[in-house]
């Protein structure tokens, strides 16, 4: 089969670098027709990760770890220099040889790092449902995180969930908690503007852990503690908040990767007498339990269905091109408070 157009040939793309901590230039390259079996991608926006992405611009991963074993396009050491990004909506403008002509056109996801442009296997890509919007299918990655954190949670009937931090994955999972039958789904993040979202998203209450917190284990949870705590903040010391807050023999779910930060954890007293149950969650892999009956395909057709209703693109708060990339890394490494989801957009 062939299904190279005739006229395709080298093009300028651009590709984002991480050069050193807080350091990223955009470098210009040329990037040739593809190959045979290989698609060419025209991007048409990708979206910033404010948590493992902000470590590699932070310079705060793990020395020597892989930046994610399962993908192939992050399967480079975390060393500098490096490309990295995983949220990238593009239209396939090219195809090689022995690649079906009916790939030409279609809006495709693929776990690429930021680019206006990249050469990729079918395997690399999944088609966009022609009702999920552009800018929504961006949120597949923290979509599949917030799947997997309820697979792992199990959360049941009439149980009381607290969920710390409401950055974009913690308002996701807030979504999806909100369509359970929960007795109350209470949230915690500093910034009130997340609060507000969090509140639109379904939460019984939203609150501030810095004047808080007395109130939600005394008044709210009437000091019998959570039943499921989600610690969603990237804060290594917010785990100490999530005990406070459990009950005994409580689930507590970290969804959070710190990178190389740590903090002491007061795991005596409560957290030991509790039964507390710890866990970690990671999207890469299916919780052990539901492989018999649960794939990958089977979750990123539910993550896709959950993008359907809760319709994540109102969460952007700043769309930007490329070439604006180190102030916006910056703005986010400073924590402004105005920024929530930052998407790169590609004429």
């Amino acid at each position: 089969m062939t299904g190279r157009p005739a006229n395709a040939s080298e093009i300028d793309a651009q590709q984002l670098w991480f050069n050193g901590p807080q350091q990223v230039d955009v470098r210009q390259v040329s990037l040739p027709a593809p190959g045979t079996k290989q698609l060419r991608v025209k991007t048409l926006c990708s979206a910033i990760s404010a948590g493992s992405e902000l470590l590699v611009y932070s310079g705060e991963l793990p020395e020597k770890m892989s930046l994610d074993a399962n993908l192939a396009s992050l399967q480079s050491s975390s060393t500098y220099p490096l490309q990295y990004g995983y949220a990238c909506v593009g239209e396939v403008t090219d195809v090689g040889d022995d690649v079906d002509p009916a790939w030409l056109g279609q809006r495709v996801f693929s776990f690429q790092p930021h680019a206006s442009h990249f050469i990729a296997t079918t395997d690399q890509l999944m088609q966009v449902p022609d009702d999920v919007d552009t800018e929504s299918a961006v949120f597949l990655p923290n979509m599949e995180t917030a799947v997997n954190l309820v697979q792992d949670g199990a959360p049941m009937l009439s149980e009381q969930v607290v969920v710390l931090g409401q950055g974009i994955v913690g308002l996701l999972l807030t979504g999806l908690l909100a369509q359970h039958p929960l007795a109350g789904l209470y949230t915690l993040d500093r910034l009130a503007g997340r609060r507000q979202q969090s509140l639109a998203l379904g939460a019984s209450a939203s609150l501030d852990p810095q004047t808080d917190m007395t109130k939600l284990q005394t008044t709210i949870l009437a000091s019998e503690g959570a039943d499921l705590v989600y610690e969603v903040s990237g804060v290594p010391d917010a785990l100490n908040q999530a005990i406070s807050v459990s009950g005994y023999d409580s689930r507590i779910v970290i969804g959070s990767w710190y990178g190389s930060e740590s903090a002491p954890i007061a795991l005596g007293g409560d957290a030991h007498r509790n039964r507390l149950k710890i866990s970690t969650s990671q999207v890469s892999t299916l919780a052990p339990g539901l492989t018999g009956r649960w794939s990958k395909a089977r979750r990123f057709a539910t993550t896709w269905q959950m993008i359907r209703g809760l319709q994540p693109h109102r969460l952007i708060s700043h769309r930007r091109s490329l070439n604006d990339a180190a102030a916006l890394y910056q703005l986010l490494h400073d924590r402004d408070q105005d920024v929530l989801q930052a998407v790169f957009t590609y004429n």
